[in-house]
């Protein structure tokens, strides 16, 4: 009794690393070597974390090891950016799908229970020819040269009502569509482009009736009818460069909603539309390329009738001015919108 009483006393004094078992085993005499086979720890001793056991596919490969691990990620910086990368080219490209989704939102809310649908398109360029043709045509007599005046009249109003309803709607676009900006994060730049090439289709149709009338007066277009997507486009770019600065403004200065009409009835009558440019005189035609639907009405024109005549100095003056508009507009757009929210 007075052994084991001692044995107690050593097991506690020099805290051995045996368990309760152990201690039994020693009490009745079994060898130390002799003992099961157990990973017992003393209390001043730490167990080191062992590894996790690698596989062969992460053997082989570190890069997966390394995503596998519970180590947390570099944090993300999100800095203002400056210069030239502050317009965002690439975002046209990336969203691409969703610019398709809100062209064809706009063409679908357009025409959404109307009882003619796409034959809007048609009616309003056909009642404005009919008009002028009358008053310009017949009665002040306005000289159209070869081309029929209808047919003059009617290429100038499909290019100009392309230019102006795509005016009209890019511009009111972001307070339009507000619930959208504040809500959601997406490219805004996109609302108002999506506006501009929504009309695409009323002008597609407005040239089927258009070849009607070539059939009609026997007009035939020669190979010069292959740029007419690139004057389509031009006109496109300058109703996108005004449509970006004045639908940014537009969110700050409410005045620009009523401004636009008069804008556009304005700057109708300064464009070539119901008559053609060779009424200018030779030494001001140029000058009048600072407008840039001049340059592209006047394409158009070229593209369609091989008795026109295409003034090449009023549209590399009209291209510059609509390159320069789209830069101006996308510029002020792009610094204008971190405040859309706030001012809304």
């Amino acid at each position: 009794m007075a052994r084991a009483t001692q044995l107690w006393w050593q097991i506690g004094r020099h805290r051995t690393a045996e368990t309760r078992s152990g201690c039994w085993l020693r009490l009745m005499g079994v060898p130390r070597a002799s003992y099961p086979n157990r990973s017992v720890s003393t209390p001043t001793e730490t167990a080191s974390p062992r590894p996790p056991a690698r596989t062969h596919a992460e053997s082989a490969h570190p890069a997966a090891s390394a995503r596998s691990s519970s180590a947390p990620s570099a944090p993300i910086v999100i800095e203002p950016s400056r210069g030239w990368r502050s317009l965002r080219l690439s975002e046209f490209w990336e969203f691409r799908e969703l610019l398709y989704f809100f062209v064809w939102r706009d063409i679908k809310v357009r025409y959404k229970q109307t009882a003619v649908g796409v034959l809007w398109a048609l009616i309003q360029p056909i009642a404005l020819m009919i008009v002028f043709t009358v008053i310009f045509g017949h009665l002040i007599h306005i000289p159209h040269g070869k081309i029929p005046y209808p047919t003059l009249v009617y290429s100038g109003l499909i290019t100009w009502l392309l230019f102006a309803s795509s005016l009209t709607q890019s511009s009111a676009s972001i307070v339009t569509n507000q619930q959208l900006v504040s809500k959601v994060y997406l490219p805004r730049v996109l609302i108002p482009t999506a506006a501009v090439f929504s009309n695409i289709i009323d002008v597609a149709a407005a040239f089927v009736v258009l070849i009607g009338f070539m059939l009609y007066f026997g007009l035939v277009p020669g190979i010069a009818l292959i740029t007419l997507p690139v004057w389509l486009a031009l006109a496109l770019v300058t109703a996108l460069g005004m449509g970006l600065l004045l639908s940014a403004l537009n969110v700050k200065y409410r005045d620009v909603q009523y401004t636009i009409p008069f804008l556009t009835q304005l700057w109708f009558f300064c464009t070539p539309v119901v008559y053609p440019l060779s009424i200018f005189p030779a030494r001001f035609r140029t000058l009048v390329g600072i407008n840039p639907m001049a340059g592209v009405v006047d394409g158009v024109r070229w593209s369609l009738f091989s008795s026109s005549h295409l003034h090449v100095g009023v549209v590399l003056f009209s291209t510059g001015t609509a390159l320069a508009l789209l830069a101006v507009g996308l510029i002020y757009f792009r610094r204008s919108e971190r405040t859309f929210e706030d001012v809304m």
